[in-house]
């Protein structure tokens, strides 16, 4: 029996958050921690999964009557690997086929921290059960089908993590209407980046929920705030192409604001934000979904590591990363 093991990075997101949702680009970079999918095909129909890494270990999965049930020794639904279930489900549809599975997944970055862990896991799980099942899907098949498997659960998504967990490197993206655009951007500069995160209070759904509630409320304020993060995003493409680590600096504060203004940071995570910039960062702020999680900040080379040890007097949750270049992995043994 063949074992398929897929990996797709995390990613930082540069600029842009949100305001991508609403067709603004935004401007993602892959980094040096992945997710790995572990997948074997097996003799029942079963589902078996392994997540310790999701806080999920000794989950089975059965499919009945053409849907997937995750259940525990209690019978409680697992929202915590919802994101695996419409994997599989997503996949079995498209490729017309349905079998039993037993994956294995492992994490070298924190889960829901706002690192694109779900976007990786979606990746990476698709791209393990169809090669599984025999099939060879393309890059855009497997972006196309994750970005329905974060659509599917989070109610509203932009395809941006999943094409970066897909393509890697680092990408400006927008999307109109099914139309996704994505362009690899020329970074003139090495990233010095630390990752620094706190506790989430609020998934990413709640969170597009809640910039999607206030701009329904406050149509022309919410959308004046998207319209000016998505100008900082095109101003950073500029700067970054440049080499410009001030000006990428300087954007990041203000794109940080907005979002801010969106109310998608939390009173932890600006704590963190903040400290980063009196400890020397040319800029930081949050990435990914906000209500807590990561943030980012960057910074010249020979103050990185005295950024790091300021970080980890606000949280112990600190790490330096660089962009990687690579997107998802398969990898095929008998």
């Amino acid at each position: 029996m063949k074992r398929v093991v897929a990996s797709a990075p995390g990613k930082v997101t540069l600029f842009g958050e949100h305001a991508v949702v609403y067709g603004y680009p935004a401007i993602v970079a892959s980094i040096d921690k992945r997710i790995y999918v572990s997948a074997e095909l097996r003799e029942d129909d079963k589902i078996r999964i392994n997540a310790q890494d999701l806080r999920t270990s000794g989950v089975i999965v059965s499919i009945s009557n053409g849907e997937i049930q995750i259940t525990t020794d209690y019978g409680k639904t697992l929202s915590a690997i919802g994101y695996l279930n419409r994997s599989i489900e997503l996949t079995s549809e498209y490729l017309g086929v349905r079998k039993g599975v037993s994956l294995e997944v492992r994490s070298e970055m924190p889960v829901g921290a706002g690192l694109g862990t779900s976007a990786a896991v979606s990746v990476a799980t698709i791209a393990a059960y169809s090669t599984c099942l025999g099939y060879e899907l393309s890059k855009d098949e497997i972006a196309k089908l994750g970005w329905e498997v974060e659509k599917s659960v989070q109610g509203i998504a932009s395809p941006m993590d999943t094409s970066i967990a897909t393509f890697g490197g680092v990408l400006k993206i927008w999307f109109e209407g099914s139309t996704v655009y994505r362009v690899p951007l020329k970074v003139s500069n090495e990233l010095p980046l630390v990752v620094a995160y706190v506790e989430r209070e609020k998934s990413t759904k709640d969170m597009v929920m809640l910039v999607r509630n206030l701009r329904e409320k406050h149509p022309d304020l919410i959308n004046g705030i998207l319209e000016h993060i998505g100008k900082t995003t095109l101003e950073a493409e500029k700067a970054l192409a440049e080499g410009n680590l001030q000006e990428v600096g300087t954007l990041m504060n203000i794109n940080h604001g907005l979002l801010e203004a969106l109310g998608v940071s939390s009173r932890r995570l600006n704590e963190v934000v903040y400290t980063a910039r009196v400890a020397g960062a040319l800029g930081s702020k949050l990435t990914g979904g906000g209500g807590g999680g990561a943030s980012i900040a960057l910074t010249l080379p020979d103050n990185i590591n005295v950024l790091t040890n300021v970080l980890k007097l606000v949280t112990p949750h600190v790490f330096k990363t660089s962009i990687q270049y690579e997107g998802v992995r398969v990898t095929v043994s008998q």
